[in-house]
Order: structure tokens, then sequence, then C-alpha cells
């Protein structure tokens, strides 16, 4: 047995690395030298692979939370702190993203500004009433950039538009917007609130405003928090994606981003904000109560 070998190397290797060689919990061999049982029953062995298995349809990116809301989901009843020990005993360290550290926009672009219009908005009660949107930068193997322009739903947080392209003009963020707006068909007075990026003051995105007739926003100067939500999501993707590495090539990015985005983070990935729903389970749900309370 695995603890049984560490232990009979104990005086020649440091604990530490033995059991990172062996793949083994430094929590549960610890506990087998102090006499614990570290056998489980067939009722814990069967809750700590199911913990497992959610951990790792995930890739990693669930934490306890998420995993006793998946598994309640399923049908299992159990509690965070059962999920924690077990997470602990097998050694499941889901990523982290990196913390939040907004970036400089270039602003100097003096095309004007729109106002901040979300600083007097409550939280938006219904999908299509709060679009925020953003840039960012996908590092490539070779050294160079991807650039991804997305628009989010403040209600549900699910990606209404995206695209990935190898510079950042325009249609980074016009053509996702277009293509949201196809195909959500919002209603007039929608507000879309971004950055202080030259993108989102050009002909096409202006012409876009007075077509759907939207009402723009945009953080005020020097103040990136303004527009923290579309950062900070941001930062999950690269966390929850990378980790740390890079994209092979632009079409690789914009093909993982794909996969990410509108297979998993749209219609599965869990949001605390949410209730622990996705989503497109939010929006699900909304519609369909909205749509009983119109019958009454």
């Amino acid at each position: 047995m695995r603890y049984d070998f560490i232990r009979s190397l104990a005086g020649e290797f440091n604990i530490e690395m033995l059991c990172a060689a062996l793949e083994v919990s430094r929590t549960a061999y610890y506990r087998y030298r102090r006499g614990a049982s570290y056998q489980q029953t067939t009722h814990q062995q069967a809750k700590k692979q199911l913990v497992e298995q959610v951990f790792w349809a995930h890739k990693r990116r669930y934490g306890s939370r998420r995993i006793v809301a998946e598994l309640r989901e399923q049908g299992y009843q159990i509690v965070r702190q059962r999920v924690r020990s077990l997470m602990k005993i097998a050694d499941l360290q889901p990523i982290q993203p990196k913390s939040f550290v907004p970036r400089t926009t270039d602003s100097t672009h003096g095309k004007g500004y729109w106002p901040n219009l979300l600083l007097d908005q409550s939280v938006p009660t219904a999908p299509n009433l709060v679009w925020v949107s953003d840039i960012t930068y996908l590092p490539l193997v070779n050294g160079e950039w991807a650039y991804l322009g997305g628009w989010l739903d403040l209600f549900s947080r699910r990606i209404v538009g995206w695209r990935v392209d190898d510079n950042m003009e325009d249609a980074l963020v016009t053509s996702p917007l277009r293509m949201a707006l196809q195909s959500r068909q919002p209603a007039h007075g929608l507000i879309t609130h971004s950055d202080r990026g030259g993108q989102y003051v050009s002909n096409d995105l202006q012409e876009l405003i007075s077509l759907w007739r939207i009402r723009p926003s945009m953080s005020r100067a020097d103040d990136p928090y303004d527009n923290a939500f579309a950062e900070s999501f941001w930062s999950r993707l690269k966390a929850e994606l990378l980790e740390g590495g890079v994209f092979m090539s632009v079409d690789d990015a914009r093909t993982e981003i794909f996969e990410y985005i509108e297979t998993y983070y749209n219609r599965v990935r869990k949001h605390s904000s949410l209730g622990y729903k996705s989503p497109e389970q939010f929006e699900k749900e909304y519609y369909t109560k909205h749509a009983s309370s119109v019958c009454r």
C-alpha cells in the first residue's frame, strides 16, 4: 500500500515530496499515521466518487459551493462541509482566478463619450435591459496576441455575443453586438455599457444605437471598476480556460472560446449570483414565471 511505502521511506525523503510523487493526499497520510481510519465506508466512497466526478467533469472549475449545488440538482443531499472534507482527502484543488486588476483603456480617441447610465440604475429585473462589454487580450504561443470582444447580459450573466480576432478594430465589438441584437430582439431602451475605448464610439456602433434605439453608457474617466462585471468575466474565463497558459493560434483561441462560452459557460456553469444556476437556466426560469403570470 502507498501509505506503508511512504512510511518506510520517511526517514530518507521529505514526506511532502513522497506524497506528491505517489499522488497521495498529505492529509490522508497523516490521518493514517495518527491511526485514524483512512478506509471509507461504501457510502463514503460513493459520495467521494460523486464529488470527484463533478470536479473533473467541470475541469477543476468548481469549488465546494458549486459542487454541492450540482449534486443537489442531481438529487443527492450533501452539505458543503462534507464536500470540502472529501475534496481535501482527495486533494482536489479548484482553479482560482488571479486578483482582478483592471487594465487601462486608451480613451484618447477624441470622439466623445457617453454618460454612465448605470450609476442610477437598480439591478436589472429581466433579460435584455442592460448589456455590458469589454475587450481583452489572449496570449498566443508565438508571443503575439489575439483579442476577444463580447457582450454580457447583466441580468443573467449570459454572454449574448462575442468575437475573437487578430486585431482590435471596431468589428471586434460591433459584429457580436449586431448578432446579439438580431437573435435576442431587445425592446427599445436597451442600455449598452462599456469602457471609454474608441471601438464603442465608432460609426458602425452609432448606427446600431440609432437603429435599435439603444441607450449607450460608458464608465467614468479613470474608474475602470464601473465596468467590473465585464472585466471580471474575462478574468474568470482566462483562469478557467488558460490557467496561465497560451493558445496555439487565433483559430485555436476561437475554437476553445466557442466551446467554453457556448457549451459550458452559458449552458452549464453555475453562478453564485444566480442562485447557483447557469445563465441559460436562469433565463428559462424567468420566462416560465413571466408566462405563468401573464396567463393568470
